[in-house]
């Protein structure tokens, strides 16, 4: 690498909003605050709800379905 051509790569401190903090290496130069990390993200702790959208679709068109098909034809 050439001198004076790169940011410095440094080691820097990250705090969630959960209270979690870690280091992680970046050319931020500052530490960082992020709101979700992978302690408190639902996808990692294995409380994501999956969406019904059968049911979902089913209920619109049970509500608008009947309407819809008055109003086009």
């Amino acid at each position: 690498m050439k001198a004076d051509t790169h940011p410095q790569y440094n080691e820097i401190a990250v705090n969630c909003s959960c209270g979690n903090s870690f280091t992680t290496k970046s050319t931020m130069g500052k530490p960082l605050h992020v709101e979700v990390c992978s302690e408190c993200h639902p996808f990692y702790t294995g409380t994501q709800k999956i969406m019904d959208t059968a049911g979902r679709i089913e209920k619109f068109n049970q509500k608008y379905g009947k309407a819809g098909a008055k109003a086009a034809a």
